[in-house]
């Protein structure tokens, strides 16, 4: 697997992460948001520039006009609910890209004895797509590969590429045990070096999906 990390040199990405992470920002779940969105167009981007392209013809007011564009089948798929702000920054860029989602979520406790519930998905058929696997907290990696897990039933992409907001080190090295060779690539706009006992990013920025949209009961 190979592994691109945004923030390891100096962009606007920087900014937007050290708005999601500060306190003091993270009051405002319109701004938390849409620095999630505004993260998500600047890594569309990017990997926009990984895809197949080829020339086509495109008719103006005034003549005609040779422009290349990519020719890549694009699903983006999000694991609900922290994921939603991140998949729409995608979808403004991929705009004529399909859509996938499933619920994941993990019962809280200490990181040894963590369980990972798998409810609910919505996927068109993947064979031969190029697939972004959106979420934006990569912490021990357990969700994210049993959703890679139940998405594969729909069928082989051609492509995939994992894409988080924050990835810790040990997530990281569960995806390359997972992903040992190099078709796949994992996006991230930052690396944090440890997980606490619960198996939250340190020093990560939080609970993204309550962050996003409120605390759940």
């Amino acid at each position: 697997m190979k592994t691109i990390h945004l923030g390891a040199e100096n962009s606007v990405v920087n900014t937007y992460m050290q708005q999601l992470r500060d306190v003091a920002y993270q009051g405002n779940r319109t701004l938390f948001r849409n620095n999630l969105v505004r993260i998500g167009h600047v890594m569309a981007y990017e990997l926009s520039r990984t895809l197949s392209y080829s020339p086509k013809q495109v008719q103006t007011p005034l003549g005609m006009k040779t422009v290349s564009t990519y020719d890549d089948r694009i699903v983006v798929g999000t694991v609900l609910r922290a994921g939603l702000a991140f998949h729409e920054g995608f979808l403004d860029v991929f705009d004529g890209a399909d859509s996938a989602f499933v619920a994941a979520y993990r019962e809280e406790g200490r990181k040894e004895e963590l369980k990972i519930h798998l409810e609910y998905m919505a996927s068109p058929r993947l064979d031969g797509c190029t697939f972004l696997l959106v979420d934006p907290m990569l912490a021990t990696g357990g969700s994210l590969e049993l959703a890679w897990e139940a998405f594969r039933r729909m069928g082989q992409p051609a492509r995939l590429h994992v894409c988080c907001v924050i990835a810790a080190r040990e997530g990281i090295e569960r995806l390359e045990r997972v992903f040992p060779g190099d078709g796949v690539t994992l996006w991230t706009a930052a690396v944090d070096p440890a997980l606490n006992e619960a198996a939250y990013i340190v020093p990560g920025l939080g609970d993204a999906g309550d962050l996003s949209f409120g605390p759940k009961a």
